[in-house]
């Protein structure tokens, strides 16, 4: 019995040993991560709609191999310029489904509130909102302190979702050593925006340090959204977060780990 034991007690100093040793092996590493803006939407009473938000993203890697994943998210926004959105994880592209729901996000300019609800906690977070009604785009030009150079070009008029659109197609070269880069940097982005909407109803992206990102409004619907969804979902409580100053906007983005 002694000797079984004396075998026990040796075998536990050498596992906890290995997972010392284990341990010792690096400290934690946060790894990266990369936000993909997808369909933004101003606080714009009386234009409601139903949507959801789709974005594919394109990235070729060193060795030439090429990453695709997108998702598919519900969007809307009433006539009381109130908007919902669901921020969803990525998959890949041949993936069946969409991906996992992790928040629930409400704007509302009537309360100046915007709640933010996790599905995995049953926690929704409520802090200040201060809604942006337009957008004023930046001007053509030297900007950044002359780093930056943006030429913009108009693009034909389309019809999309039963909805006119009209192109435009932003150009912009960053000067080298702006960012790092030991070269010009330029980067492409493609609009489709519909003015009745005030909405992009399609945007493409083309960044040497992000890929190709093609986001598009699609199954656009003009009726009203159902009020259910502008309230806090059934079971979740609700936290005030402390006082850190206005948020403007609603704008919303999913992150992808690298």
């Amino acid at each position: 019995m002694k000797y079984r034991a004396l075998i026990l007690v040796t075998a536990i100093v050498i596992a906890a040993g290995n997972l010392r040793a284990q341990d010792d092996l690096r400290g934690p590493d946060g790894g990266a991560t990369t936000r993909v803006s997808g369909v933004e939407v101003l606080s714009i009473p009386d234009l409601p709609f139903n949507g959801k938000s789709h974005v594919e993203w394109t990235r070729t890697l060193e060795d030439g191999s090429m990453v695709t994943v997108h998702l598919e998210a519900n969007v809307a926004r009433d006539s009381q310029g109130r908007i919902y959105r669901e921020r969803r994880s990525f998959v890949p592209a041949n993936a069946a489904g969409p991906g996992r729901l992790n928040e629930i996000h409400i704007y509302d300019p009537v309360t100046r509130s915007q709640t933010i609800c996790s599905v995995r906690t049953y926690r929704c977070i409520r802090s200040y909102f201060a809604p942006r009604t337009f957008f004023n785009p930046t001007p053509e030009g030297w900007n950044a302190e002359n780093t930056r150079y943006l030429a913009r070009e108009s693009l034909s008029s389309d019809v999309m979702y039963g909805q006119n659109v009209t192109g435009t197609r932003e150009t912009t070269t960053t000067n080298p050593g702006t960012l790092g880069n030991d070269r010009a940097l330029v980067s492409t982005r493609k609009f489709w925006y519909s003015a009745e909407l005030k909405t992009n109803l399609a945007v493409t992206r083309n960044d040497p340090r992000e890929g190709k990102q093609v986001i598009r409004l699609t199954e656009l619907s003009r009726t009203e959204p159902n009020s259910d969804l502008f309230r806090i979902p059934i079971g979740d409580t609700v936290v005030d977060a402390p006082e850190q100053g206005p948020v403007r906007g609603a704008v919303f983005g999913q992150r992808k780990s690298q």
